[in-house]
């Protein structure tokens, strides 16, 4: 891995830049860009770092996938924040209806300043997330965004069985229950999420309870609720999802070419970024 700087406007070379979350959805979305754009452009992994809130395996995987696509992730870190906790306790800010501050300043803000004017960026925003497409474009009119895997028809499910067929553990927060892998303890979360928290990681759900405390900012919204008064026994207890493919895994191994097969022969494929001039 690597550290990144910041994004230099002399540089020509068309680039996609696709945002790593060590998530299975932008690992397959990184493998299917490089095999559709690799040859043509520039197409750079890049991840905010914020391991030190997130589950020690996801180092593994992401040696994994970067094993699989043939190429490194570059790491954005920020200058001051290593972890939430700190960032949360120094700006006495958590979480609003408008987004979290780890997102913004951990995530975007970094991200922001690594960017070129002329990138594509590509997230792993899968076919079954429509939705949250159009609301990601309609709040972002200004990113010029690629999406890969709702082009291709690739969901969710298909991304857990893509990386099993190719051999890649998935990441210990699947495997454990959790329909995505961001920090241990995501401030958005609800209280079927907290509870399910403070079962299995009890010293993490404890310390946010305490910064929340100091902070004095309510989870959930209007309705909100403090981790330290959570009745243990609300919430919604969803199933595991299924994420193993088992005896069929081999129908998965060509999902990634019939994807890229599908982008190429697109008569609207989206273009490649523009040269910067």
């Amino acid at each position: 891995m690597k550290t990144g700087g910041e994004g230099s406007s002399l540089i020509t070379t068309p680039r996609i830049l696709v945002h790593f979350s060590c998530g299975a959805a932008s690992a397959v979305a990184w493998k299917v860009t490089e095999e559709r754009y690799g040859k043509e452009c520039e197409v750079e992994a890049v991840y905010a770092d914020m391991s030190q809130n997130e589950h020690p395996d996801n180092a593994r995987f992401m040696v994994d996938v970067e094993r699989w696509v043939g190429k490194k992730v570059t790491v954005l870190s920020h200058p001051k924040y290593k972890n939430i906790d700190t960032l949360f306790l120094d700006t006495k800010f958590i979480v609003a209806p408008s987004g979290a501050i780890c997102t913004r300043i951990m995530k975007r803000e970094v991200g922001e300043s690594y960017q070129r004017s002329g990138d594509r960026h590509v997230f792993g925003y899968t076919a079954d997330e429509r939705a949250r497409i159009i609301r990601f474009n309609a709040n972002n009119p200004d990113l010029n965004s690629l999406w890969v895997l709702a082009i291709a028809g690739i969901t969710k499910e298909h991304c857990y069985r893509i990386l099993s067929a190719a051999g890649i553990e998935l990441p210990t927060m699947y495997k454990l229950g959790y329909g995505h892998n961001n920090c241990i303890g995501c401030v958005k979360g609800g209280k079927g999420y907290w509870n399910k928290i403070r079962r299995d990681f009890p010293e993490v759900f404890a310390r946010r309870a305490l910064v929340q405390r100091e902070v004095g900012v309510k989870f959930g919204g209007g309705n909100g609720f403090f981790l330290d008064e959570l009745d243990p026994d609300v919430g919604r207890n969803d199933p595991p999802e299924d994420i193993e493919c088992g005896p069929y895994c081999s129908r998965y191994t060509g999902m990634v070419d019939d994807a890229v097969s599908k982008i190429t022969s697109m008569q609207d494929a989206p273009p490649l970024p523009k040269v910067l001039r």
